[in-house]
């Protein structure tokens, strides 16, 4: 009998065992499942949408007022032949320092016009750059520089009363030499008497300047 009761308190103590090895191991596996969500919860926090990026801003536009045409690009950038220079100074003086214009001013001292030039008050000129003047036969154009009426008709031809706006400098206009000339186009694209302004709206102490890509000759 004592062999039967110890059978019994044996099997009992085994089912017992069993039955506490069960519960842990259930609540080790809830435990680890809860733990496993609180780590996903904790290492997924919410993203933020990124700000957009602010849109760049377009470079300004060009002044309305600035000089245009291809052969500004010739012209200096800094120093008194500048545009900013050449803004300070009469016309024949501010003229003087650029290079695109050495054969102009030294016809315009040939003829002895430098004093009326940049005395005038508010004029335009349409100015023959170095590759207007390269365009006429050396000889000729040293027969020219030689006669000094002959040049002041000339170079009076591209000087008109105002300052002409790109605005308003197309049409009809009386010169300093006392004859017309006209002036066809708009925008930034014009022609004197078939010269190409090739920089225009030049702006000088006195006068607003029309760089031209040939001599304008007139009728004598």
């Amino acid at each position: 009998m004592n062999t039967l009761l110890r059978t019994r308190t044996m099997g009992l103590a085994a089912l017992a065992l069993t039955a506490s090895m069960s519960l842990a191991a259930c609540g080790s596996e809830s435990d680890a499942d809860t733990a496993a969500d609180e780590t996903t919860s904790s290492s997924s926090p919410s993203e933020e949408p990124m700000e957009s990026e602010e849109p760049m801003e377009s470079e300004e536009p060009m002044a309305a007022d600035a000089p245009f045409g291809p052969a500004c690009a010739e012209v200096p950038t800094d120093g008194e032949g500048s545009v900013e220079g050449m803004a300070d100074d009469p016309v024949a003086t501010a003229a003087s320092n650029n290079p695109l214009l050495t054969t102009l001013v030294a016809a315009v001292t040939e003829a002895k016009l430098v004093d009326t030039l940049n005395s005038a008050e508010g004029i335009t000129v349409f100015a023959p750059t170095e590759e207007a003047f390269a365009k006429i036969p050396e000889n000729d154009l040293t027969a020219l520089l030689a006669d000094r009426k002959a040049l002041t008709t000339v170079l009076t031809h591209h000087v008109v009363a105002g300052q002409l706006s790109p605005e308003d400098v197309a049409g009809e206009h009386e010169t300093l030499a006392g004859d017309m000339i006209t002036v066809e186009g708009s925008g930034e694209d014009f022609t004197v008497e078939g010269a190409t302004v090739v920089c225009g709206n030049v702006q000088t102490a006195n006068a607003t300047v029309y760089l031209l890509d040939s001599v304008m000759m007139p009728a004598m």
